[in-house]
């Protein structure tokens, strides 16, 4: 029996295993579903009906919600991400500005969008606003008629087809009255597959610079563009909105965005900085490689260190770019690597580059990392390979023996590509040493240059004991 075919036999023993773990682990994109309307009309608490469970904060005062959230959904075996917005008002104004933004953006990205709105105070002229919008959008719409607590109440619900939607869907949040039905109805528009998730095939590659304030992203979103597209001004936190443009790098063209300076985590910002953290983040999970710069002529700062576990938690593709290097002398070079050695051990496999954004020093070798990455972030391994590789691994360096035997890896496979996620099935828990090992080794023989890696550790359990803990005693 050829080695192919041995894996071959093992992969196929394997399959409802590793079916069963991708379902685990929430694998692939899922439709999304947007909650919109003016404020105190009740999208909080559809939002919690449809959940099933008080999840979204429910107060009687208008503007209780001020950004996006998203929640996990499913109905009738359909999963799907329900997310929950501030109230929508046009012209707004301050923070009413910031939320009605968030609003705007879950219309953009939806497959689906839920337009509430009081059935009993009827048509106002915000909802005529709103509903102007979502026809342009060109999005499938449903209109939520809600605080229609009985039947007595369904006339008013008629009042609203003067906005131009369609047929008011009449309901109570409340009470969840109609809500089964209307679960029905929106599972019918849900799309097999949602829109825009993944970026089109040959269309250009979405970049997101990021780093704490006053670190140079607008200089260098100007240098590379050739243009003044983003303001740049040695006041920290000039740039709040993110600012997208198309640049050519080194023959190829990127879609850059320019992003708001992360000072803290999203929770502890406040006012228009919390608004901009929220955009910032959205940017990053929006793209495929986040290009992070570090100040190299300051001391790497926890600052830092917060933006670049962001990035990897987003599973995103990551180059690191020291700018500012004209202004870095002999003795900051020094001090600089062992900051790197120190601060930044975790994160070797991001490729690393030197640029001023303000003479334009190397800046064009942003693309050829950015390419690197991206390489890195699409890598796959067939399982053939991978568990031919194991098992010299495993040969060479076991597993630590515990308790009087060292639990066993019986099989592995990707799972998925950007970023690549590994499962392992096993015969017992690993220790996390050990699955750290198995990770950089994974790097040193495979790449994944400029790519986090996901490992997940399945333990079968014995045969022969249904319900038992694998390795557990009887």
């Amino acid at each position: 029996m050829t080695d192919e075919a041995i894996w071959a036999a093992l992969a196929e023993e394997f399959t409802a295993d590793v079916e069963a773990a991708r379902a685990e682990l929430d694998e692939g994109p899922v439709p999304v579903v947007a909650v919109v309307g003016r404020p105190n009309v009740g999208k909080s608490t559809l939002v919690n009906r449809i959940l099933g469970r008080r999840q979204a904060v429910v107060e009687d005062v208008p503007g209780v919600t001020r950004d996006r959230v998203a929640y996990d959904a499913q109905w009738a075996g359909r999963r799907f991400t329900l997310v929950d917005t501030g109230g929508w008002e046009p012209d707004a104004k301050g923070r009413a500005a910031a939320i009605a933004t968030q609003a705007e953006i879950a219309m953009r990205t939806a497959d689906v969008i839920l337009l509430v709105v009081d059935a009993i105070v009827g048509a106002t002229d915000t909802d005529e606003a709103a509903a102007r919008v979502l026809q342009r959008g060109g999005k499938p719409v449903l209109l939520i008629a809600n605080k229609i607590d009985d039947q007595r109440l369904e006339p008013e619900a008629a009042g609203l087809w003067s906005l131009g939607l369609g047929e008011p869907f009449p309901i109570s949040a409340l009470h969840g009255r109609g809500s089964g039905d209307l679960l029905d109805e929106i599972l019918k528009l849900l799309p097999e597959m949602p829109e825009d998730r993944e970026p089109k095939a040959g269309g250009p590659r979405r970049v997101a610079l990021v780093g704490r304030p006053n670190v140079g992203k607008s200089s260098l979103l100007n240098q590379l563009s050739k243009d003044d597209r983003a303001v740049v001004d040695s006041v920290a936190g000039t740039t709040v909105d993110p600012v997208d443009t198309l640049v050519d790098i080194d023959g190829e063209t990127f879609h850059l965005v320019d992003t708001a300076g992360l000072r803290r985590r999203v929770a502890q910002a406040s006012g228009t900085e919390y608004y901009a953290s929220l955009r910032t983040q959205s940017a990053i999970e929006a793209a495929e490689v986040a290009v992070v710069l570090l100040d190299s002529s300051e001391p790497i700062s926890e600052q830092d260190q917060r933006v670049l576990t962001q990035v990897v938690e987003a599973g995103r593709a990551l180059v690191i770019v020291f700018n500012k290097w004209d202004l870095v002398d002999e003795d900051r070079r020094y001090y600089l690597d062992r900051e790197i050695d120190r601060e930044l051990k975790r994160i070797t496999w991001a490729p690393r580059i030197n640029i001023s954004a303000l003479t334009g020093r190397a800046v064009q070798k942003l693309a050829r990392e950015i390419r690197t990455a991206l390489d890195g972030w699409e890598q796959r391994v067939s399982t053939g390979e991978l568990n031919q590789w194991l098992a010299a691994l495993i040969a060479a360096h076991p597993h630590p023996i515990r308790g009087g035997k060292a639990p066993r890896i019986l099989f592995a496979t990707q799972v998925d590509i950007r970023p690549p996620r590994f499962i392992l099935f096993t015969s017992g828990r690993l220790d996390p040493q050990y699955v750290r090992y198995v990770e950089r080794r994974l790097r040193e023989d495979f790449g994944f240059i400029g790519s986090p890696i996901s490992i997940t550790v399945k333990a079968r359990e014995k045969r022969g004991k249904p319900g038992g803990k694998p390795g557990g005693k009887k």
